[in-house]
C-alpha cells in the first residue's frame, strides 16, 4: 500500500506544535464532536519485508519525547506525546511497542484503555475518533536500555545510552508508527544529571537547569523524520561545533575523554559535505555531525556506522584510524542524508536506493583519492566488473536487488548490487543525464518516502526513454542483464553449495558496505 505524503509545515508552525506537545494535551488538541462508532485501525502498513510493522487508520504529524534518565537505576522514565490525525473513523488504533512498561495512555486528555499484545500497544479511546480528527495521544512508560529482547534499538554505554533503531526497532525505545512511510516532526526533552549531557536529532532549542542538580535539553527536528532515523543519546559528552559549506552549523557529540584523539576524523566532515553537495545539491537538513558513542564493545552494535538523522552513530575506535581507512565509509553515511533520510524508503524492499547510492558515491570518493578498496582495486570500472561476475550468484543466494526478505535485507545485493544497477543506468544514459536523474529524484521526493517505481519514473522522464524494462530487469530479474558498453563482461556460473541462506538473529545485520 502507498500513501500520499504529508506536506511539511513552516518552521514557525513546527515550533508551535512542539510547544503544545511538550506541555501535554490541551483543549485544542482534544478531538472535537466525538461520536460512537468506527472500526479498529489495521495493525499493518503492508510492508513487503516487515508485514507486521506499522499501523493504519491514522498518520502521525508530530512526536514529542520527554525522557528522564536516572544514572543510579539506569532506567528511563518517559512520556511520548503523539499528535495523530485519523484517516478513518476509529474505535481502536494501535502503536508499535516492544519492551516498554506502559503505565497510562490518554487520548485527547482523557484516559484510554490499552493492552500490549506482541509488539502492538492497542489503544481504545473513551469515544471513537471520527475521520480526519487531530488528537494528542500521550503514553507514559518506563524503559530499561539493558533489557534483553529479541532485538532492540538501545545501546547501553558505561555512562548512558545511544539508540540504533534501523530498520524495525524504534518501537523498543518509544511507542510509534514504526515505518518510514509515516514520517513526522520530532521534538525531544532529555533530562539528565548535570554531569552528563542529553543529545537528540535536530537542533538544540533550550537548556534548563533544574533542581536536584539536573539539566534538561530540548531539541527540535527541522524536517520530517522516519522513526528508524531518530537518535537520542546520554553520556559524558562534549559538543564540538564547526562550520560547514554555506555557513551550515555542524556539531559533533564526542566522549569527553576522547575528544582530542577523535578530532582528525571529525575535521573531515566539511570537506565531505563540499564534495557531495557538488554532486547532489545542498545538504537537506539543519545540521550534521558525528556521534562516536562511548562504547567500543563488540556487542554494542554489529555495524560500522548508522545514519541517524543529523547525527551519524559510530564506535570511537573506528574513527581513530587513518583517513584512507575511514573516509569512504564516512562518505557512505553522509550520502544517506540525501538517500534514505531526506528521501526514505516507502517499503523496506526499496532499501537498495539507500544503500546502493551510499556505496556508489562512497566508492567514487575512494577511487578519486587513489585509495585501493578491500579487493585491491582502484577504479569503479574494475570493481563493477568484479561485482558483475558475482551477479547471478547473489541473485540466487540473496534474491534480486529490489526483492529482499527480512533475513537477507542487508546483504551485498542491496549495497554493491545496488551500485551495479546505478552503474548500468549511468552507462546506458550517460553521466550528464544520470546526474540529472539523481538530482531530480531528490528534489521531487524530498522530505517524503519514495518507491523503486518512483525512481524508475524519474529516470524515464529525465532520460526521455522508457527505462522501466531496463531497470526492472536489473532490479527484479533472476539473471544478470548484459552491461551496456561492456560486451566482454561475463557472469560466473552459480555454485549451488553457496546458495543456502545464512541464518541471522532478527535485528542483527553485519556490514555489507564496500566502502569499508
Amino acid at each position: 500500500m502507498r500513501y500520499r505524503t504529508r506536506v511539511t509545515a513552516p518552521a514557525a508552525a513546527l515550533l508551535g506544535t512542539a510547544a503544545v506537545l511538550a506541555a501535554g494535551p490541551t483543549a485544542s488538541a482534544r478531538p472535537q464532536a466525538l461520536k460512537p462508532g468506527g472500526t479498529p485501525g489495521a495493525e499493518t502498513l503492508g510492508d513487503s519485508v516487515f508485514p507486521s510493522l506499522g499501523n493504519d487508520g491514522y498518520r502521525v504529524e508530530a512526536y514529542h519525547l520527554d525522557f528522564a534518565y536516572d544514572a543510579t537505576t539506569r532506567l528511563v522514565d518517559a512520556k511520548a506525546t503523539l499528535m495523530i490525525r485519523s484517516t478513518q473513523a476509529l474505535s481502536r488504533f494501535s502503536l508499535d511497542a516492544l519492551g516498554l512498561d506502559v503505565r497510562s495512555v490518554r487520548v485527547g486528555g482523557a484516559a484510554a484503555t490499552f493492552e500490549q499484545v506482541d509488539e502492538k500497544l492497542r489503544i481504545t479511546p473513551a469515544r471513537a475518533l471520527p475521520e480526519s480528527c487531530a488528537v494528542a495521544v500521550c503514553v507514559e512508560y518506563t524503559a530499561d536500555p539493558a533489557r534483553t529482547l529479541a532485538y532492540t534499538a538501545w545501546v547501553p554505554t558505561p555512562d548512558g545510552f545511544a539508540v540504533c533503531p534501523q530498520p524495525n526497532a524504534a518501537h523498543t525505545v518509544f511507542p510509534c508508527n514504526d515505518h518510514p512511510l509515516d514520517k513526522a516532526d520530532f521534538s525531544f526533552r532529555i533530562t539528565v544529571p548535570s554531569t552528563l549531557r542529553g543529545v537528540a536529532s535536530g537542533r538544540l532549542v533550550r537548556t534548563e537547569n533544574l533542581d536536584g542538580d539536573r539539566t534538561a535539553y530540548t531539541y527540535r527536528s527541522g524536517s520530517p523524520t522516519a522513526t528508524e532515523l531518530v537518535q537520542i543519546t546520554v553520556g559524558d559528552y562534549i559538543v564540538k561545533e564547526r562550520q560547514g559549506p554555506h555557513g551550515l552549523r555542524l556539531r559533533d557529540v564526542v566522549p569527553t575523554a576522547r575528544a582530542t584523539a577523535l578530532e582528525p576524523a571529525l575535521a573531515l566532515t566539511p570537506g565531505h559535505l563540499d564534495w557531495l553537495e557538488q554532486r547532489l545539491g545542498a545538504y537537506p537538513f539543519e545540521t550534521y555531525g558525528l556521534l562516536p558513542c562511548n562504547s567500543d564493545a563488540a556487542n554494542a552494535f554489529d555495524f560500522t556506522g548508522l545514519e541517524t538523522q543529523t547525527l551519524t552513530l559510530y564506535k570511537p575506535n573506528f574513527l581513530l584510524q587513518e583517513e584512507k581507512k575511514i573516509g569512504s565509509h564516512m562518505m557512505h553515511e553522509l550520502v544517506h542524508s540525501w538517500f534514505g533520510n531526506s528521501v526514505s524508503p516507502a517499503d523496506w524492499a526499496d532499501l537498495w536506493i539507500n544503500e546502493g547510492h551510499a556505496d556508489f558515491y562512497g566508492l567514487l570518493y575512494r577511487y578519486e583519492r587513489g585509495w585501493a578498496d578491500s579487493l585491491g582495486l582502484l577504479t569503479m570500472e574494475a570493481r563493477m566488473r568484479d561485482t558483475y561476475a558475482r551477479g547471478d550468484q547473489w541473485r540466487a543466494s540473496s534474491g534480486p536487488v529490489a526483492a529482499p526478505n527480512a533475513v537477507n535485507l542487508f546483504d551485498n545485493q542491496r549495497y554493491l548490487g545496488g551500485v551495479l544497477v546505478l552503474y548500468a543506468l549511468r552507462e546506458a544514459v550517460g553521466e550528464d543525464v544520470f546526474n540529472r536523474i539523481e538530482r531530480t529524484f531528490l528534489e521531487r521526493h524530498r522530505n517524503s518516502a519514495a518507491t523503486t517505481a518512483d525512481y524508475i519514473a524519474v529516470a524515464t522522464k529525465i532520460s526521455g526513454q522508457d527505462q522501466s524494462g531496463f531497470l526492472n530487469d536489473w532490479l527484479y530479474g533472476t539473471k544478470t542483464p548484459r552491461m551496456p558498453n561492456h560486451p566482454d563482461w561475463t557472469v560466473a556460473p552459480v555454485v549451488s553449495s553457496l546458495v543456502a541462506p545464512r541464518h541471522r538473529e532478527p535485528g542483527h545485520y553485519p556490514d555489507s558496505s564496500a566502502t569499508l
